[in-house]
């Protein structure tokens, strides 16, 4: 990479451009939220969320993608928040012509041209960190090739500052939610997904989790033609999901079966889970099976959290308590008492609901606005009431793994026998055999432990 390029990285100058930008959006709606609470004038949480998804909207970036995820974490943010943050889009408008030569240049090279046969002008698509060009290489492979945005180091950083204030003004009036490790969290797995030959191990380390399931298909890595700015892996030929909502319903059910294996083979099989489940990651294919595609957020757990989400089940399907408390531990809670368990069982019960009856059924089959949302409601005011909690960093992308996948569930009515496929991941469940296998995928994909 170029001096130039590499400077970008975390530049003085790019982090002052992007406090600067963000400041008088994200910064101006915190300071003037927190001066209307000052004054005891009424501020309409309503309008402020409004106003909040159009900054947001406009700025783009990696601040966009931390609202989509933390909209999914259940009373991290108010429900008008949430409302208006999940309607943010990951597609921005892509860069020139003229931007992609420059850094095509950067990352491999004037010549870079001549190592591909064809390589498309305009972006295949865009979105918050990076554009997607098409290209084909010399051996004639359709290549996918995934091109950063500059300053996005910068742009991460400044990004981070911006999301922690916003939390920290939001705390001041509500309480039941203790953002501090949402927020560590977050930061973490934004500055990997900054790592393209990071992302590249992690899609190697899926290739080899998921070599056995037949009806998951995942891109390769072309590492001669990838920088840690660059990804070029090979083209996946699919459908979005959304165009298949209207179709049989064998056909939509074998789309959803799909979608679970992939992501949950690879959690109860090896603790490792893919931390963004967004409608643009993955695509469908003729005969039903799925493309899996962008893996720069992707969670690795250590073995005893797995044991923990399976302890939760059970306590939960046995109502043993005891259980239940320790799962919680496991996961990472501490200072709970019978009541604030109590509350937090509220949320565990209609996340697990599908896995407790050995039937054929919706993933929900309760009435409601959107997925979980009179459940979240209670659980908010139960733990305002009781003095708040603070979630683990590891329940971030567990809990968005399982509310976004359930709101494609629900997008394609899917109705199928959720307890059977549960079961048969978890059947001879050995906390230690998971753990060497993790470490084997690890070593054999050269993934870093985060």
């Amino acid at each position: 990479m170029a001096g130039k390029e590499k400077a970008e990285e975390n530049s003085l100058g790019g982090r002052v451009r992007r406090y600067a930008r963000v400041g008088t959006t994200v910064g101006g709606l915190a300071a003037r939220f927190a001066g209307r609470r000052a004054l005891s004038l009424d501020q309409n949480r309503g309008e402020h969320a409004v106003q909040l998804k159009a900054a947001l909207g406009n700025l783009k970036g990696p601040l966009m993608k931390v609202a989509q995820i933390a909209a999914t974490v259940p009373d991290a943010l108010p429900d008008e928040y949430i409302t208006e943050l999940a309607q943010l889009q990951t597609n921005a408008p892509p860069m020139g012509w003229a931007f992609v030569k420059r850094r095509m240049n950067s990352e491999l090279g004037s010549d870079w041209q001549s190592r591909f046969s064809r390589f498309e002008h305009d972006a295949a698509a865009a979105a918050s960190l990076g554009q997607v060009h098409r290209a084909i290489g010399l051996d004639g492979r359709r290549l996918a090739c995934k091109l950063q945005y500059p300053d996005m180091g910068a742009a991460v950083e400044a990004d981070l500052v911006q999301l922690k204030m916003a939390f920290s003004v939001y705390r001041r009036y509500d309480g039941s939610i203790d953002p501090t490790e949402v927020h560590a969290e977050l930061s973490q797995r934004l500055r990997e997904e900054l790592d393209y030959r990071r992302e590249a191990a992690n899609m190697a380390l899926y290739r080899r989790i998921l070599k056995d399931e037949r009806r998951v298909y995942l891109p390769e890595a072309v590492t001669e033609l990838s920088t840690d700015r660059l990804l070029t892996m090979t083209w996946l030929k699919g459908q979005p999901l959304m165009e298949f909502v209207d179709q049989d319903e064998a056909d939509r059910n074998a789309v959803a079966v799909n979608m679970f294996r992939a992501w949950y083979a690879p959690f109860y099989g090896y603790g490792v889970i893919h931390g963004d489940p967004h409608l643009g990651n993955y695509s469908v294919r003729p005969n039903r099976s799925v493309n899996l595609m962008d893996f720069g957020c992707i969670r690795v757990f250590k073995p005893s959290f797995v044991t923990g989400v399976i302890e939760l089940y059970r306590a939960l399907r046995d109502s043993d308590e005891e259980l239940a408390v320790h799962a919680y531990e496991i996961w990472g809670f501490t200072g709970l008492d019978r009541q604030v368990i109590d509350v937090l069982n509220l949320w565990a019960r209609f996340v697990y609901a599908p896995l407790m009856e050995d039937r054929v059924q919706s993933i929900q089959e309760t009435d409601g606005s959107h997925y979980g949302a009179k459940i979240a409601a209670k659980v908010h005011r139960e733990l305002r009431r009781l003095g708040g909690v603070t979630p683990p960093r590891e329940f971030v992308l567990m809990d968005r793994a399982a509310i976004g996948l359930g709101s494609v569930f629900l997008h394609l009515k899917a109705k199928i026998n959720w307890c059977r496929l549960f079961h048969d991941l978890i059947e001879g469940y050995d906390e230690d055999k998971l753990a060497r296998r993790q470490a084997r995928a690890l070593k054999r994909a050269a993934v870093p432990l985060a």
